[in-house]
């Protein structure tokens, strides 16, 4: 089963968008062009770091390097 976690950029702590919660299931994902799968190079293109909230399920998407994940003690 997948770990919770905080997050947080600089000082900023991260809240879901929709309900407000800060615990989320952390996941990579890769950011497909067009072009990247037309000419299948798919694997260069650009990887986010995704946040799905534990409550509701939204999933939030950071290209920001500097995103900072905080393991939750159970």
């Amino acid at each position: 089963m997948a770990k919770a976690v905080r997050a947080s950029v600089g000082d900023m702590w991260i809240n879901c968008q929709v309900c407000k919660g800060d615990l989320f299931r952390e996941r990579g994902v890769k950011l497909n062009s067009t072009g990247g799968e037309f000419f299948n190079l798919a694997w260069a293109d650009e990887t986010a770091t995704g946040l799905i909230c534990w409550r509701c399920g939204f999933v939030h998407l950071f290209v920001n390097r500097q995103i900072q994940l905080h393991r939750v003690k159970e």
